[in-house]
């Protein structure tokens, strides 16, 4: 499924662009009014190099505290790599000042899977002289350690928490911890299903790790099960992105009842072993209470 990177972005950005800057540039928040903020229309520049046609989807203007001058703050996502993408920036920026003859503060968010680290600068200069040195915010995610994260209870954290740097082993407690941030932030259900669209968008769990991740969150938290299933159950009525959580997961697991029972049951035994109770393990497998205590007394 293809991912429509700017408009996820863009969406998350204006409902939590507070959040966004306090989470990722604290020195710059300290100094931001946002009892001043509005979001304006997109900026459509041609004649970029090689003739591109250029976007700029989010664009904010607010103030500095104790200041009466507006300034602009530049979002511009990024889904991959660009060589030019310094050179962009600046053209971005130039455009911007000559339009609205305001201070920019540019940020480019990277979310592509590269490695190498990405420039903040573009200049140029001679021997004689340094002409120009422009910089910009660059955040890349996948540089990010997802577990510095973790205890932010920041809505931003949650939903960038899949798109930060981790180990395949570590997705299932990754999962785990946005179901705790999620639970904790206790949103109204529209902000709670932008958060989940958007991590799940960058992380799509197998049925087999969404119900392990669902088993340690509840030996860890046991006193939080029936939020859990009460949070799960409300967006399962919602039916967003085509049946996320517990509907995406019964239509997997049916799948695998199908086709990879076996791996099923040993989900099943699993969290017999960690003696979770019937009802739960029926809720999120799907299965009936008469099949589990048949695999129980099987082992």
């Amino acid at each position: 499924m293809d991912i429509d990177h700017d408009r996820l972005y863009k969406v998350l950005l204006q409902t939590f662009f507070q959040e966004f800057v306090e989470l990722f540039f604290p020195e710059a928040a300290v100094a931001i009014d946002f009892t001043h903020v509005k979001f304006l229309s997109e900026e459509i520049f041609t004649d970029l190099t090689g003739g591109q046609r250029g976007r700029v989807d989010l664009l904010v203007e607010t103030k500095l505290k104790g200041e009466d001058a507006l300034i602009l703050i530049h979002f511009e996502p990024q889904s991959y790599y660009e060589r030019e993408f310094a050179e962009r920036m600046f053209i971005y920026a130039s455009r911007l000042y000559e339009k609205y003859r305001r201070r920019i503060v540019p940020i480019a968010i990277f979310s592509h899977e590269r490695k190498k680290r990405e420039p903040d600068t573009f200049s140029w200069e001679f021997s004689f002289l340094d002409v120009l040195k422009f910089r910009y915010f660059s955040l890349q995610l996948k540089h990010q350690d997802w577990r510095k994260y973790v205890q932010t209870n920041n809505p931003v954290a949650a939903a960038l928490l899949s798109s930060m740097g981790y180990d395949k082993r570590d997705r299932t407690e990754l999962y785990g911890s946005f179901l705790r941030i999620m639970l904790d932030l206790k949103f109204d259900p529209a902000r709670m299903r932008l958060l989940t669209v958007f991590f799940e968008s960058y992380m799509q769990l197998s049925a087999s790790e969404e119900n392990l991740a669902y088993s340690e969150f509840i030996k860890q938290y046991p006193q939080e099960e029936g939020t859990l299933m009460e949070w799960l159950t409300s967006h399962e009525k919602k039916g967003f992105q085509k049946g996320l959580i517990e509907g995406k997961i019964e239509g997997k697991i049916q799948g695998e009842i199908e086709g990879k029972k076996k791996q099923l049951e040993n989900v099943v035994f699993r969290m017999l072993q960690e003696g979770l109770p019937l009802e739960l393990i029926t809720k999120v497998t799907g299965l009936p209470e008469p099949e589990i205590e048949k695999l129980q007394s099987s082992h």
